[in-house]
């Protein structure tokens, strides 16, 4: 199981709280998936009455490790601001940082994102940053005091699973002791299992279960998925091959003349 922070977490399944059709669904999501942190936006959070309490007793009673993020943030101002908003709501310095830097792809800001991740870490923020899957930038964060890294596998809700996972193998091997959660794009629970297949210590997901028909359903597949993926890699798979090599030895087999 992953450990984040010298935290350890009960599931390499991470699911986020937002767009489920009621609470009793995300609850039933929740349940099912055995998921092992729960993601929060502060502005869900910080709905005006009763129902911004209601949903942060919700979020609180799933008795999962609760990661704020930064959704929606396009500054650096704003992404700072917003994490020291989400410490005091929450009571914890874990952060899932978002500085977004372009509003269609909602690709990061990778300039806004150092220099934010940089100013958290030294406040004392525990910051888990949204990233692509670039090397470079990677360096920059643990040089600026992340101690995980949360690549994307495609832009936010498009569920096109693992977009470039030639890229996302080598950011695995370039940095092989630090904790990886593949964060968005998955769509289907065999985009889970193949980031962990990848050697990925978990993923993080929100659209794929809370728009599904069935999201208690979808949350139970990724569990399965995530954990399936997870045993396939600790099992040292087999290497792909360019030509056929037969399963049934040769050797020993019957000539008939």
């Amino acid at each position: 199981m992953p450990v984040f922070y010298g935290t350890d977490i009960a599931s390499s399944l991470m699911l986020g709280t937002a767009q489920y059709p009621s609470p009793k669904v995300l609850a039933d999501a929740f349940r099912r998936s055995g998921a092992g942190v729960a993601t929060v936006s502060l502005r869900r959070e910080s709905a005006a009455g009763g129902a911004g309490r209601a949903f942060g007793d919700l979020i609180r009673g799933l008795g999962v490790p609760v990661l704020p993020n930064t959704a929606g943030c396009h500054s650096v101002r704003d992404a700072v601001t917003t994490a020291h908003m989400a410490r005091e709501v929450f009571g914890t310095d874990w952060i899932k940082l978002e500085v977004i830097g372009h509003p269609d792809t909602l690709q990061p800001d990778p300039f806004g994102l150092v220099e934010a991740a940089r100013i958290l870490a030294a406040d004392g923020f525990k910051v888990f940053p949204y990233t692509t899957e670039d090397g470079v930038l990677a360096g920059r964060l643990l040089d600026a005091g992340c101690r995980v890294l949360m690549p994307w596998g495609a832009p936010i809700g498009t569920g096109r699973g693992l977009a470039n996972p030639y890229a996302l193998r080598t950011l695995r091997a370039q940095f092989p002791d630090v904790p990886m959660v593949i964060d968005a794009g998955l769509g289907l629970p065999s985009h889970a299992a193949q980031a962990m297949e990848l050697g990925f210590d978990a993923v993080l997901l929100n659209t794929a279960v809370a728009k599904a028909g069935d999201p208690a359903a979808m949350a139970e597949a990724f569990a399965l998925a995530v954990r399936a993926g997870r045993l396939a890699h600790g099992a040292d798979p087999m290497e792909p091959r360019d030509m056929a090599a037969p399963s049934t030895p040769v050797l020993g087999l019957a000539v008939l003349e």
